[in-house]
């Protein structure tokens, strides 16, 4: 059964570029791309994607807030992948103490060429994410 995944990027050209690495893989199934939490919340209650991709810049609210509250409210497997998720940084970190599972750094210059030299380690790092055990959702505790 394949992958069911979720892109979730503010960039036209990198959802392009990774519904085509995605549609490429015959083990990953694309359910839907966002471009903001916002349209990414509800693709995930129509979809219950196995695995999301997630960038950390987004307008209305940012990719770690958006992990923040789907692994408190819905957890599932995330890939961050964003020009600021390199290894060592700070969001990078962030996002995983937040729960993401793993991460890939875009590419800065030739973006799209970037993007399909890193085609394998993407499918690679979606199915193993997918495989990820999570905690269950935490109940809302009052203050």
């Amino acid at each position: 059964m394949a992958v069911k995944v979720l892109i979730v990027d503010d960039s036209a050209l990198i959802r392009s570029l990774l519904k085509d690495i995605i549609h490429n893989d015959p083990e990953l199934q694309l359910v839907g791309a966002a471009p903001d939490a916002f349209v990414a919340r509800d693709l995930i209650k129509q979809h219950a994607p196995d695995v999301i991709t997630l960038d950390v810049e987004m307008p209305r609210m940012d990719g770690l807030t958006f992990l923040d509250k789907l692994m408190k409210g819905r957890p599932t497997p995330v890939l961050m992948i964003s020009s600021l998720t390199e290894k060592g940084s700070e969001a990078t970190l962030r996002a995983l103490e937040l729960g993401a599972i793993d991460f890939i750094a875009k590419p800065r210059l030739g973006i799209a060429e970037g993007m399909q030299a890193y085609a394998e380690e993407i499918c690679a790092k979606l199915k193993t994410a997918a495989r990820a055990r999570l905690p269950r959702a935490r109940p809302a505790t009052s203050a």
